[in-house]
Order: C-alpha cells, then structure tokens, then sequence
C-alpha cells in the first residue's frame, strides 16, 4: 500500500476528478497561521525522497483506473513540489491520457528546476492570501529571505512562458486584504500575473472563520470587483 492519500471522485465540468495527496505528512515552505493542516513541522523548499514511493505509484495507476478519473488533481499537505518523484507522478498520469492539474503556492515556480515540472501539467494553480510584505511575514510565516515582491515576480515568470491553463486563488482574508486599497493592489497583481482564470475564495475553516472570515455581502461584493475587472 501507498502513501498517497485520494478524496472521492467528484464532477467539475462534467468530468470526474481525482484529488491527490503526495505527500506523507505536511510538508511546505510556509507556514501560515490559518493553515487547516496545522503548522509547518518540515518548513522546506528543496526536494525530499519519501519511503513507498513505487508502491504509491502503482496504487495511482490502479485507482485512476479503478475510478475511470477523467483529471488529476495534485493537491497536497503543503507544496506538492517538495516531493522528489512529482516528475514521474505527472508522467504516470499523463501516459494514462489524462490532464494534470497542479496546485503549488506559487512561489517556487520561477526557479527553473520547478518551473520545468509544473509545465508538464495542462493547469496549475498558484496563491495569493495577502498583498502587503508585513502581512506575508507575519501570517503566512515564509522561509526566511522570502519576500512578497520575489513571490508574485515568480509567478509572473512562470506564466510568461507557460502554455498551460495558469488559474490564480485569492484568498480574502478578514482584516488583511478586504480594504479598499489592498483590493485595487491586488488587481494590480492580478494584471502583473495575467493569468487565464481567477478563483476568489475566503477563509471557511471553523478554527479561524470567525477572526479571519469575510462576511458573505463584503465577500460577493470583493469578488464582484475582482471577477469583473481584470
């Protein structure tokens, strides 16, 4: 048996998602405070080697079988880049003839070692959860030396030369980035990204939802702003 770890199957524009977890446990170059998998034990950014991997990849090639996925969806305990074997994880799903969607937060996607990786997926997701340098330090907790300019300039890199589906999250958090003058500088960071699709969301988990969650009326009208100029 494997160590990857799979959600059931669901729809998403009429084709049956596979979700993917490949790594053992938590494994990211952040560590923000409202993370629902809790903190950030291995705060890493270079590539590690984990036990059971060749049992993980067959197990993968039998449930994408067994489940007739129609996408995979690497979405893992951290940054999903971290494990040494993402290439031939991808490349197990592609020769099945499926599409790979990767979410990664984002900022290791300017270095080429990683940027060469996440081409081979047909889209991939990056983040943005806060728009000022103070805000990034004090709550999403990078590695140290990491700045919130090198993070979104990363993403710009990656995107100029992708020839995938790039999707932006933007994460809106209560406090941080619901001002005024936090939204008109995430447009412009939308702008700097030019990716092909946004996806708005907002703090859901009951641990921080009431300090960090955006009213439902505050959060469609955000959205309404960002969804409809950019």
């Amino acid at each position: 048996m494997g160590v990857f770890s799979y959600k059931d199957i669901y729809i998403e524009d009429r084709r049956r998602v596979l979700e993917v977890n490949i790594l053992p446990e938590k494994y990211c170059n952040f560590d923000c405070i409202f993370c629902p998998i809790g903190r950030s034990q291995n705060k890493v950014d270079t590539q590690k080697s984990f036990d059971e991997m060749e049992n993980s990849l067959k197990e993968l090639e039998i449930i994408i079988e067994n489940t007739k996925a129609e996408l995979v969806f690497i979405n893992s305990k951290g940054e999903a880049l971290i494990n040494d074997k993402i290439g031939d994880i991808i490349d197990l799903i592609k020769d099945k003839g499926l599409p790979v969607r990767l979410l990664s937060n984002g900022y290791l996607l300017g270095r080429d070692e990683y940027m060469k990786i996440a081409d081979k997926c047909d889209e991939v997701i990056g983040e943005i959860k806060v728009i000022k340098e103070e805000d990034f330090q004090k709550i999403q907790r990078p590695i140290e030396g990491y700045t919130l300019e090198e993070y979104i300039s990363n993403m710009v890199s990656f995107n100029k030369q992708y020839n995938g589906k790039f999707i932006l999250e933007i994460t809106i958090i209560k406090g941080y980035n619901d001002d005024e003058e936090s939204i008109q500088m995430i447009k412009n960071t939308i702008k700097k990204i030019s990716p092909d699709k946004i996806i708005v969301t907002r703090i859901e988990d009951e641990k921080f939802k009431k300090k960090l969650g955006i009213a439902d009326e505050r959060f469609k009208e955000i959205s309404n702003t960002l969804l409809n100029n950019w």
